[in-house]
């Protein structure tokens, strides 16, 4: 009887780490659509999460992006919260973005790229090596050029800007 117990209580810590281990894996998917798609409503989420393989109510999204603490920019589209302070950065100084291969350089107002730079940089984007910032230019330098890819995409998407 003792071992029953025993049993039906590593089977439910089992359970209840792999529940955990799937929200974290789900978040960590909800963050990557959200920095590389303009997601302005959970069911959109929710399809994109279904696309790579997450199957998810929208309850459960509405959950999520209250843990994660999503926040709507003014346009409508989700954002993360540790992009706020990027967000506001970009969308008011940065005037240009320009990918070459894994390299992105951003340009922005003279005298602010030192500012963006650290923008980035406390935003602790995924895959980047580093940030090299001048009076109106940054080279950021990430490890592939998916990832720079990805980089340009957010940019101009924090600018408001669709190409």
């Amino acid at each position: 009887m003792h071992s029953v117990a025993i049993d039906a209580q590593q089977e439910y810590i089992s359970t209840e780490g792999s529940n955990v281990k799937k929200r974290f894996n789900r978040q960590d998917a909800i963050r990557q659509v959200v920095r590389e798609k303009s997601i302005k409503t959970q069911r959109a989420l929710v399809e994109e999460l279904d696309a790579l393989g997450f199957v998810c109510t929208q309850a459960t999204i509405s959950r999520d992006i209250a843990d994660m603490g999503l926040r709507k920019l003014p346009e409508g589209v989700y954002v993360l919260a540790e992009d706020l302070h990027l967000q506001r950065m970009v969308s008011t100084l940065v005037t240009g973005v320009v990918r070459a291969n894994n390299i992105v350089v951003i340009h922005s107002q003279a005298g602010t790229a030192q500012g963006v730079a650290a923008a980035i940089d406390d935003a602790s984007l995924p895959d980047i090596a580093g940030c090299i910032a001048g009076d109106d230019t940054i080279m950021v330098v990430c490890m592939t050029d998916a990832e720079a890819t990805s980089l340009e995409q957010l940019v101009n998407k924090l600018r408001n800007v669709h190409e």
